[in-house]
């Protein structure tokens, strides 16, 4: 049976009525069930041949089809950080939304994708399209993640704790001492529980430290920033010994240009990140409108070239479009498979073929039939919010 969280695509040879066909299938049908028209246009249908050969390569482009939708919809919930009330703004097809585009009438895009082409070449210019669609997707999200990552990797440099934050901004000019030939000063993180025993050891870590000149810098929840004046000449074995007394000494130099350097490339950064993340966006919005359209005409396809093979020429198909209601999905089947099992001797190609090639199709989709039902159904799936 088919899901409760997709539309299905149906399609049936025009046997009779076929006007009157909608209304009937409507009246039969559970409450807040939707029913719309399909138009399905006829095709240069090609030799047997080429008919089960898209057969076979059709299910693979309706995946590749389908994930690529469903990518771009990923990249809109990311970039909306997951608002179903800004995704559904987003998440549009010629400006209305998904079922509008398939439940109200649908019509295959014949200034586009002009009939007068065969189903094979119909197959490839969707194939082409799409294919463009996904490599400039992947493009423009791979360069927006880069600069993105870019700029958190930025942004965590002032977050954290004394011991890994970056310490533009925290240190001072006043705080160190430059330009001197002997002597540096140390900044030293040092955990809160530590501070006292910090305040009795510093002094005698190594020789040469310059005796009562640790002064406190800066202070969070977790460590305690230090700055201590040593003589350079002892600066690797007063780093060891701080190691060995979990005291973490931070490798940082003052400077008035890579303070002015990284506030430049933050901002620089950040502003990019935003342009990006706008071109993305409207790209993303644009692409997923072109993408589903070419997934929808695609399904299509499918519907066409099974029924050919099912039921045979001419090429006249009745098509509509139902989204069941999750509650009443297994009664709305049992209503579709009651009302087609007059198909049923056709689809299964036990029915007796006016001629040779008839009679082929018939035994190969006996032995090749990938659908079940008596008529023929493709689904939808829903953009889940």
């Amino acid at each position: 049976m088919p899901s409760d969280q997709s539309t299905w695509l149906i399609a049936v040879p025009q046997d009779g009525d076929s006007e009157g066909l909608l209304p009937e299938i409507t009246s039969k049908l559970p409450q807040h069930t939707t029913v719309a028209e399909l138009g399905i246009p006829s095709f240069k249908t090609g030799t047997l041949d080429s008919l089960i050969a898209l057969s076979e390569e059709l299910p693979k482009q309706d995946a590749f089809f389908t994930a690529t939708v469903a990518k771009i919809v990923d990249t809109l919930r990311n970039l909306l950080n997951n608002d179903p009330t800004k995704l559904v703004q987003h998440l549009l097809v010629n400006e209305g939304s998904v079922d509008d585009y398939v439940l109200r009438g649908w019509k295959w895009n014949d200034s586009r994708y002009g009939v007068q082409r065969s189903l094979r070449e119909m197959v490839d210019v969707l194939n082409k399209e799409m294919a463009s669609i996904d490599n400039v997707m992947k493009a423009k999200l791979n360069n927006y993640n880069i600069v993105k990552g870019s700029l958190v990797q930025m942004q965590r440099k002032k977050t954290g704790n004394l011991s890994v934050r970056s310490l533009v901004g925290i240190v001072s000019e006043e705080d160190v001492i430059q330009d001197s030939e002997y002597l540096e000063t140390c900044l030293v993180a040092v955990p809160k529980i530590l501070v006292k025993e910090w305040n009795l050891k510093y002094e005698r870590l190594t020789n040469m430290v310059v005796p009562r000149s640790s002064s406190l810098v800066a202070s969070d929840s977790e460590y305690t920033l230090f700055g201590v004046v040593i003589f350079k000449r002892v600066h690797d074995q007063f780093l060891q010994k701080c190691r060995e007394n979990k005291f973490i000494v931070r490798d940082f130099t003052y400077s008035e240009e890579q303070i002015a350097k990284e506030g430049e490339e933050l901002e620089v950064a950040d502003t990019t990140e935003k342009e990006l993340w706008t071109e993305l966006l409207r790209l993303s919005r644009t692409n997923f409108s072109e993408s589903f359209q070419i997934l929808v005409h695609l399904k299509i396809l499918r519907l066409i070239v099974e029924s050919v093979l099912r039921y045979g020429l001419p090429s006249n198909y009745t098509g509509f479009a139902i989204r069941p209601e999750p509650k009443s999905t297994k009664k709305t089947f049992t209503v579709l498979t009651n009302h087609f099992s007059y198909l049923s001797p056709r689809s299964s190609g036990r029915a007796q073929k006016q001629n040779a090639a008839d009679e082929f199709a018939g035994e190969y989709q006996s032995l090749m039939e990938q659908e079940f039902f008596d008529f023929v159904l493709y689904e939808v799936p829903w953009i889940v919010l």
